[in-house]
């Protein structure tokens, strides 16, 4: 059995026909390619016919060959592929468990279809993320052990920190501005730290109902409220032995924040509608784009609060800040969406000192979604000045030494020209001083700028160097 691979490829495994229809049809009519199996050895024989597989949505309770033993092998020859696991009322335990072995997530019977696509396409992203990490060259200045590029003094500084305190329990806050990769460095900690074959969960605090908060995090007994037709773990919970990543931990109420400090000073706390004490070991690393003692003096979180999850801070330097870090990053993005463009273009030295003077106000978020953007966009295999977006080359004006052309070009032949007269200039600074590196040896700095020789007379002609 085949699978066509520009689709997403689904498993399906479940001993019930009619249920492996259902959701064969759903994932079909969601653009994906799925397989089905009715036990986990016939799932175990077609996954070793088709590598290509992204995603296994498999039942627990099955013949010959559960979902937990079918996990246990899948891992063992495809680590990090997601493995979702379907189970009724009657099982959730054993779904917790097979997500602390190592499954992606578990969805309860019977499912809501907009739950499934959901669950599966979050599955898929992040299979997705796993595989271009692991195919990115060692020349993308990519530390291993991090999984973040940068070359710069400040992102070392960070990685110096993270194997530090990674090793120990210590909870950590990590500050900086949005986009600048404050869960990858939460991920990093616990990747290298004695955690790391236990469970990572994040929380998007932001992304919480208020009402819905305290359940979250510590899950609910059966009849604790209408619809708790089951009982069912929290976040904290289910991070027993790992890492608990808090992120946006601004945004948590304030009647939250008092249930949280207790958990962090006893590692204890009750389900809600539950009388049952749960004793829990987690690492808690909590993230934030906002000042969190500004927020303290505001009254707007609790200072007890603060000053227990500030006990190892780690601060991430906006974009602008370390621009070294902008080329290895461009390299890494051109190679990650090298599929968005068949003729792998490269960015020239001009375009790159380009974006370096942008001030990225979205960090490394917004510099991975511009690469993207241009990458599709583009025609030829090098990608200029010309190709940039407006806002890059505007703002390259403002933060230039040099004064924008001569009254109001913008007036007179507007974007185009301003982008022209822009080129032209970094193409003569970067020519002379690369003339000036090699001593006046054309053959050398065409070579180093990776131009022909008489295409670099030219240009020297041109700009009457």
């Amino acid at each position: 059995m085949a699978i066509l691979k520009t689709k997403p490829a689904i498993l399906s495994v479940d001993d019930e026909k009619n249920l492996r229809k259902v959701i064969s049809t759903h994932l079909s009519r969601d653009g994906f390619s799925c397989l089905r199996a009715s036990d986990g050895k016939e799932a175990m024989k077609i996954f070793q016919e088709n590598p290509e597989i992204d995603v296994v949505l498999t039942d627990l309770k099955m013949p010959r060959m559960d979902g937990v033993e079918l996990l246990g092998k899948i891992k063992e020859i495809s680590e990090n592929l997601p493995v979702i696991i379907l189970t009724a009322h009657g099982s959730i335990n054993n779904a917790v468990a097979a997500v602390k072995a190592g499954a992606f997530d578990y969805i309860e019977k019977p499912f809501e279809k907009d739950h499934l696509l959901a669950t599966v396409n979050k599955a898929v992203k992040s299979h997705k993320q796993i595989y271009r990490k692991q195919t990115v060259p060692s020349d993308h200045s990519i530390p291993s052990k991090f999984n973040m590029v940068g070359v710069s003094s400040k992102i070392n500084q960070v990685f110096t920190l993270i194997e530090k305190i990674s090793p120990s329990a210590s909870t950590v806050l990590i500050t900086g501005e949005s986009g600048t990769g404050k869960e990858l460095v939460a991920q990093a900690i616990h990747n290298l730290s004695p955690r790391k074959n236990k469970p990572f969960v994040r929380v998007n605090c932001a992304a919480i109902p208020e009402n819905l908060t305290e359940s979250e995090f510590f899950g609910y007994e059966k009849g604790a409220f209408t619809g708790a037709v089951s009982a069912k773990p929290g976040k904290f919970e289910l991070a027993h032995k790992g890492t608990l990543l808090l992120d946006e931990i601004s945004e948590i109420p304030l009647f939250m924040q008092a249930k949280l400090l207790r958990v962090l000073q006893e590692n204890e706390f009750e389900r809600v509608g539950g009388i049952e004490t749960i004793r829990i070991d987690v690492r808690i690393i909590a993230c934030t784009n906002h000042n969190l003692k500004q927020l303290v003096e505001q009254k707007k979180f609790r200072e007890d609060l603060y000053y227990r999850l500030n006990v190892v801070p780690v601060n991430l330097a906006p974009l602008r800040e370390r621009k070294e870090d902008i080329k290895p990053l461009i390299d890494f993005f051109c190679h990650k969406y090298a599929d968005l463009n068949p003729q792998l273009p490269h960015f020239t030295q001009g375009a790159v000192t380009m974006m370096e003077n942008y001030s990225w106000p979205g960090n490394i978020r917004e510099l991975e979604n511009l690469t993207q953007r241009i990458l599709l966009l583009s025609e030829g295999n090098q990608i200029t000045v010309e190709d940039l977006p407006g806002e890059i080359i505007v703002s390259s004006h403002n933060t230039s030494k040099t004064n924008l052309p001569a009254k109001n070009s913008l007036d007179k032949g507007g974007l185009k020209e301003v982008v022209k007269q822009e080129k032209n200039r970094i193409e003569k600074e970067i020519i002379a001083k690369t003339l000036k590196k090699t001593g006046g040896n054309v053959s050398k700095a065409a070579k180093l700028l990776k131009i022909s020789r008489k295409g670099l007379q030219n240009k020297i002609k041109e700009f009457a160097l």
